[in-house]
């Protein structure tokens, strides 16, 4: 015989606030995620037109934006960088991913010497994968098109 009482212990309800909570906060860093690294690039910087120009919709991961700004001054990730301090940043990021991708962000008026300077830089870091932006031309940019 069997004395003892027999007590089942209940399983308690998922709880459901905790659940919603951690997903929000999810919700909240992936979107402030996204949109940080879609707009890596300077507002101030306008890139040349191109009749095959396009806004880049996505980005691939890692690529590293380097905007060239009208007096020559080189942003990356919002910090200023002289020659020197982008050979050693880049020389470091070579050294841990050697098909290293940088689109380089010059804006349309600046000096070409800048833009020369920051490829050379690139090319003593050992970048080889280098890009161009270029945006499409808007209406009042593109040639009338003439008839034959």
């Amino acid at each position: 015989m069997n004395f003892r009482k027999q007590h089942s212990i209940e399983p308690s309800p998922m709880q459901l606030a905790p659940l919603v909570d951690v997903l929000f906060l999810l919700v909240i860093f992936f979107a402030v995620t996204f949109q940080y690294a879609k707009e890596e690039q300077v507002m101030d910087v306008s890139v040349p037109a191109a009749e095959e120009g396009k806004e880049k919709e996505s980005r691939n991961v890692g690529e590293i934006i380097i905007n060239i700004k009208k007096d020559g001054e080189i942003l990356v990730n919002g910090q200023k960088y002289n020659t020197d301090e982008l050979l050693a940043k880049l020389q470091n990021i070579v050294s841990l991913y050697k098909d290293q991708a940088v689109i380089l962000r010059g804006d349309e008026i600046v000096n070409y010497q800048h833009v020369i300077r920051v490829l050379d830089t690139c090319q003593k870091a050992g970048i080889w994968n280098i890009a161009f932006a270029t945006r499409k031309p808007e209406a009042a940019d593109q040639p009338a098109a003439t008839p034959k």
